[in-house]
């Protein structure tokens, strides 16, 4: 557990007031207070990533009790393609932004897998010690709670907008494949492709 900020600063090389502004950021929490981010951030780690370093695996369950708040560098965030072995790329993030926080809640699989684009210094909240937290000062969790929510539902209702968007695109891609085949079968669109 972090406890002071002369350790926090040492092993993180970000202020205690930097990131607990980051905690509190946009990107993360909007809707958390910086006294309360402080807090926060007393029961979490500061730990330094070598660039390239995998810090969490799609579909992972063991080990995933934990989430990360970004302080420094970037993480790439990856998927895999259905039916191949390809990854790609979803987003970049930088610091201010929280990985892992699905998992850490539900214990389920990861949804993706995230790399150190970049050297890193993270701060990462285990499962555990948000556990600790929530008995400790069960008022602050609460809000902490509540601001995880909120992120949550503001990922959910983008990720319902970029469905709906790939949904109409989708739609507009089989009329315009409708109106080039204008009658003829799909059997001989086919066989005149394989053709030429």
């Amino acid at each position: 557990m972090l406890t002071t900020a002369s350790t926090y600063q040492t092993t993180a090389c970000v202020s205690l007031e930097d990131a607990a502004r980051l905690l509190a950021s946009d990107s993360a929490l909007a809707s958390f207070s910086l006294s309360d981010a402080r807090f926060v951030l007393s029961y979490m780690r500061a730990r330094r990533v070598a660039q390239d370093t995998v810090l969490i695996r799609e579909g992972q369950q063991a080990r995933s009790d934990f989430m990360l708040l970004i302080l420094q560098g970037d993480v790439s965030i990856e998927s895999e393609m259905p039916g191949t072995r390809e990854s790609l790329i979803m987003s970049i993030v930088g610091a201010g932004h929280i990985i892992g926080e699905m998992s850490m809640f539900d214990d389920g699989p990861r949804a993706a897998t995230c790399t150190a684009a970049t050297e890193l210094a993270v701060a990462v909240l285990s499962r555990t010690a948000l556990k600790r937290m929530l008995t400790e000062r069960p008022e602050v969790g609460v809000r902490f709670m509540l601001a995880m929510s909120k992120r949550l539902s503001d990922r959910l209702r983008d990720a319902n907008q970029k469905l709906r968007t790939y949904v109409a695109l989708t739609n507009a891609l089989q009329q315009e494949v409708h109106a080039l085949l204008d009658g003829q079968s799909l059997a001989s669109f086919v066989r005149s492709k394989a053709i030429t």
